[in-house]
């Protein structure tokens, strides 16, 4: 056999069987969040979790885990003492584990919530109105 008979025989095309494959169809955008709609990631799998507003409970559909839900204004946030990642914790906790590298980080007086008073203003002294 001759050497450019050899490189014909590879030049003919693919092997039998071969097909191309036909290029991917572009990833459809995420779905928006409607206005009655919230996100929060599962505590235990960090799955993403869609649920409606006002729920206080959102089962995981991937771990089954029954996350509590808190709203911005319920949750204090603080860097771990260990790591530095930021972790939220609901208000009045004492302390927080650390998801990432599991050391226990205490709530010190600064990230405390205020007294609800405070949130509040102080009340207004009565005025007397004279007619």
């Amino acid at each position: 056999m001759d050497v450019h008979e050899i490189e014909k025989d590879e030049d003919d095309g693919p092997p039998p069987g071969w097909e191309p494959i036909t290029p991917s169809l572009p990833l459809p955008p995420p779905p928006q969040l409607s206005s009655d709609m919230a996100q929060m990631v599962c505590g235990t799998c960090r799955r993403l979790l869609k649920y409606l507003k006002g729920a206080r409970y959102v089962q995981c559909s991937c771990c089954s885990t029954v996350n509590f839900v808190l709203e911005a204004h319920e949750v204090g946030q603080v860097k771990c003492g260990s790591c530095a990642v930021l972790l939220m914790y609901p208000y009045g906790a004492s302390s927080v584990r650390c998801s990432s590298c599991t050391s226990v980080t205490e709530i010190g007086v600064h990230n405390r919530r205020p007294p609800w008073s405070v949130h509040q203003g102080q009340a207004a002294p009565p005025t007397n109105f004279v007619q």
